[in-house]
């Protein structure tokens, strides 16, 4: 493995965080917000990193109106703030991210990962990643880390894992993206393993693996080996970097994730992050419920009394209120499409 001087970390954190609507809004984004407990996701995230990356080799790829926020919560200082000029998917934001550490270090091994996860053990993820650090490095692979599903969730991708390469690695037989809930039991019957989003990989490889499989972002790495970021983004076409570059490599490994995980990506995602009441409600803020159930309850600006209700989603906060049932959480972005502007718009 590379040394650990040379191990960079890159947190994505772009987004507008609208299925937290109306909690989220551009200047207090989902981001910062402490959805999952006292400290937000980004916060946890960063603290995640300590005794494996120093802040100073801490990457942080956002939008504009993030920046300021963020770097303010996660205490980056201004070069490792990568502002993205447009929003393209996270194969450009995670080539741009490997290769300014490459710029930095040519023997640069990089740990990317979301700021909106929620991992309790720490020590865990830290390990873990470290494993698949090493693994990256040793076998000259780009590495995924795959966790034991819990559940049919058919919002995850899905790795389906091949022939063992050895030091916790193994070859990725093919990926499988937001299966159905049948396809998904399927997948977990064979042994399957959710696709967490947590990667390694060492930036030379990274490089090379883009420029032969990925034409979306191959044509533009001359504008990063300029520094031009503007041209790069210009010029990439906007791809995941699942679909991008892990689908179509042949050298892909998969470890298995050691530690409890969790994607804080909606309202109904709180319902397995946060204690719930003995009537398996989730209340934060000065809520008063009367005879409800596997209810979510957030409120800010006043008090708010819920009598009566199932399964239900209900926010107070910057002058709206959200009421909704749980299982419509995924789809609030449509349904703030709908909406007139003065309603959806938050200060």
């Amino acid at each position: 493995m590379t040394g650990s001087e040379s191990i960079y970390a890159v947190i994505l954190a772009g987004g507008t965080g609208s299925r937290f609507w109306p909690l989220s809004t551009p200047t207090r984004p989902k981001q910062v917000l402490p959805l999952a407990g006292a400290r937000s996701c980004a916060e946890e995230a960063m603290l995640r990193l300590d005794g494996l990356v120093p802040p100073e080799r801490v990457l942080l790829v956002t939008n504009a109106a993030l920046a300021a926020p963020l770097q303010r919560a996660l205490g980056l200082p201004d070069a490792n703030v990568l502002i993205e000029p447009r929003a393209a998917s996270t194969a450009p934001a995670l080539v741009w991210a490997t290769m300014e550490a490459f710029r930095r270090d040519a023997q640069a091994c990089v740990l990317s990962m979301h700021a909106d996860w929620h991992v309790p053990d720490a020590a865990a993820f830290r390990a873990t990643a470290a494993t698949a650090l090493h693994a990256a490095a040793t076998h000259d692979l780009l590495c995924t880390v795959g966790m034991a599903p819990s559940r049919p969730e058919t919002g995850f991708g899905y790795i389906v894992p091949g022939a063992v390469i050895g030091d916790g690695v193994t070859a990725v037989s093919r990926f499988v993206e937001k299966p159905d809930a049948e396809a998904a039991t399927r997948l977990i019957a064979q042994g399957a393993l959710w696709n967490s989003g947590l990667f390694a990989w060492t930036a030379a490889r990274l490089a090379a693996e883009v420029r032969t499989h990925t034409p979306e972002i191959a044509p533009a790495l001359a504008a990063l080996e300029r520094q031009d970021v503007h041209a790069f983004f210009a010029e990439v076409g906007a791809v995941s970097i699942d679909v991008g570059l892990l689908e179509r490599s042949s050298r892909v490994g998969v470890v298995h994730g050691g530690f409890a995980w969790d994607d804080v990506g909606t309202w109904a995602s709180l319902a397995r992050v946060r204690a719930a009441d003995v009537d398996g409600n989730i209340v934060v803020g000065p809520a008063s419920l009367y005879n409800c159930t596997d209810c979510i309850v957030w409120a800010t600006d006043a008090p708010v009394v819920v009598s009566d209700m199932r399964d239900s989603v209900i926010v107070q906060a910057n002058g709206r209120t959200l009421v909704c049932h749980k299982s419509r959480a995924p789809e609030l972005k449509v349904l703030l499409d709908q909406l007139s502007a003065d309603v959806r718009t938050l200060a």
